[in-house]
């Protein structure tokens, strides 16, 4: 497992979809996955340390888990099958630990409400990793030829990586997050 932390929340601004990118601690890989605008809303409310007049519905999730008795010890980032993320919260209740399935979003939101470690499996980070320049923003791809040669890389993997990095080039910051020391503990 790899440990991971919230680097930003971006939004296309052609379609105005949104993407959280995690930001793996001991390196300089990125973790792009799209999430739906109430999810990037909610993790970015407390990100932000934002009050609302009533809880969200993530907020209910952690106050029902600590009445039970239990705590959330951390979420994973656990799979990446045909486009689609997986996630696991990880609660602990009476000495025991319980994988609970889970969007990464939910459990993202979840993550940073109860200020817990956000991890991604190395499998995940090989399928869905990316390098991005510090200064642009923008994703560091190798030139087609380095691929082929450096790696088992098949026709139908560039043509979505293509797709991929278009899509993140098109991305806008949502907001900054207090970058450093804030997010995904």
């Amino acid at each position: 497992m790899l440990n991971m932390s919230i680097d930003s929340i971006r939004v296309s601004p052609m379609n105005y979809q949104r993407v959280v990118i995690l930001k793996e601690r001991d390196s300089d890989r990125y973790l792009p996955i799209w999430i739906g605008p109430a999810e990037a809303d909610a993790i970015a409310v407390k990100l932000q340390d934002l009050s609302v007049p009533r809880p969200l519905t993530h907020d209910l999730l952690r106050t029902v888990i600590d009445t039970l008795g239990g705590s959330v010890n951390h979420i994973l980032v656990s799979d990446l099958h045909n486009d689609t993320f997986y996630a696991k919260i990880v609660i602990e209740v009476n000495g025991a630990t319980k994988e609970i399935d889970s969007r990464p979003s939910d459990a993202m939101a979840l993550a940073v409400r109860a200020q817990v470690p956000i991890f991604a499996e190395e499998s995940v980070m090989d399928k869905a990793g990316i390098l991005l320049d510090k200064e642009t923003g923008k994703p560091i791809t190798p030139e087609r030829e380095n691929l082929e040669q450096t790696s088992e890389v098949n026709e139908e993997e560039l043509r979505r990586m293509s797709a991929f990095t278009d899509f993140i080039n098109e991305l806008e910051n949502l907001e900054d997050f207090g970058r450093e020391g804030q997010q995904g503990r």
